[in-house]
């Protein structure tokens, strides 16, 4: 057996309503001023009511930086960072999705360091001191909550990761009745951004190892179990809490066997036309997968029962092939859009998406088959039909 190290979040709270629980958490790091970063959907929905109303009771202030947006830009994160030094923060909670919970990873760490964003892009280059951190999701798909990845967007639209173990958050606080009002698209994005997460873990060329696998059937199990309720019924708590739970599990898995070129990808897309990263990612998947075939035969057949119970009487060929072709009907079933050409890209757009995956080397390493510039091309141009989709 391979020696391996692996790592998590070292906290973590599951349970409906337990946002209320925020301030007995926070009590034990003695602090008294918090930062809570989110954005304004979140908080206009009303998903950090519970907490804030919880934390005022127990006489904790809190200043509110709101003002995360998809894909968050480094300005919007150094300028939340400054904030917080500037409010003498000493905790800092975020409540949303993964781009709120990747912005408050560094607003908590460069409020303490004081280092250079720029200086940390990379693996382990983050080493400095950090604020305690309590991260709550409202999205079942990034898993960021238990993940030491940061993702930012950079002044020239290139998406780039920090990755350090400093990053890891003290608690991961997981309500799934803040999931409830999530609407059908994005509980269907998100979904598969965070099977995605398992599926690549699981085939990962470096860094696989048996914790991750588990982890990694265990999330697949909950979450293609349960997206299908939970697009059509978002009330369904059960249905929310497995979402919940899987994507956790997902995160656990990628954040120790990293993501691929599913991944590499779907960045560029979401980078160019503002597409949210849980749908740039399922409108690469499939075609990732196909080419992946003739290299993560053997782990494709030992997930495609997880989807698909009839794949286990399959030979390893017929199995991966099955797999592949479950993603595609989950997919259809969840009305995810099926073509690139849906969010806006064309023809022309091709090469400069190949071109910018091409960069994701952090990622593309990890993929069980090398990839190509002309393999990205060729990928994107089958999305930007969805042929295979289209007539599965």
């Amino acid at each position: 057996m391979n020696p391996f190290t692996f790592q998590t979040t070292p906290n973590v709270l599951f349970e409906p309503g337990a946002s209320k629980k925020i301030p007995d958490i926070v009590a034990g790091f003695d602090a008294r001023r918090i930062m809570l970063v989110t954005d304004a959907g979140v908080r206009g929905a009303g998903l950090t009511g519970v907490a804030e109303d919880a934390l005022a009771a127990a006489g904790i202030a809190v200043d509110i930086y709101d003002a995360v947006v998809a894909d968050p830009p480094s300005t919007v994160i150094e300028a939340a960072a400054r904030r917080a030094r500037e409010a003498g923060a000493d905790l800092v909670l975020a409540i949303g999705g993964g781009s709120a919970l990747d912005t408050a990873k560094l607003v908590a760490y460069l409020a303490k360091s004081d280092e250079p964003l720029d200086a940390l892009y990379g693996v382990g280059l983050a080493k400095g001191a950090r604020l305690p951190l309590v991260l709550v999701p409202t999205t079942s798909g990034t898993g960021s909550e238990v993940t030491p990845i940061s993702i930012v967007t950079t002044p020239t639209t290139e998406k780039k990761g920090v990755v350090s173990a400093r990053l890891l958050p003290d608690w991961a606080v997981l309500d799934p009745e803040l999931t409830l009002g999530l609407p059908a698209h994005v509980t269907a994005a998100t979904g598969i951004d965070a099977m995605v997460h398992a599926i690549e873990a699981f085939t990962s060329r470096h860094r696989k190892n048996p914790i991750s696998d588990q982890l990694a059937k265990q999330a697949l199990a909950l979450l293609s179990a349960n997206i299908r309720t939970a697009c059509v019924d978002g009330t369904n708590l059960e249905a929310r809490s497995g979402m919940l739970l899987g994507s956790m599990l997902a995160g656990m898995a990628f954040a120790n066997a990293p993501v691929a070129a599913v991944h590499a990808l779907a960045y560029p897309v979401g980078a160019l036309f503002h597409v949210p990263h849980g749908l740039s990612n399922a409108l690469v998947l499939t075609g990732v997968m196909r080419f992946n075939l003739s290299h993560a035969e053997e782990l494709y057949a030992e997930l495609a029962p997880i989807l698909d119970p009839r794949a286990s009487e399959l030979p390893g060929p017929d199995a991966a092939a099955a797999f592949v072709r479950a993603l595609e009907a989950l997919c259809r079933d969840c009305k995810v859009p099926a073509t690139l050409a849906e969010v806006g890209v064309g023809e022309g757009d091709l090469e400069r998406l190949a071109t910018d995956a091409m960069k994701q080397t952090r990622l593309l390493v990890n993929n069980p088959r090398e990839v190509t510039y002309a393999d990205a091309l060729a990928i994107y141009s089958e999305a930007l039909g969805g042929k295979d989709r289209q007539a599965a």
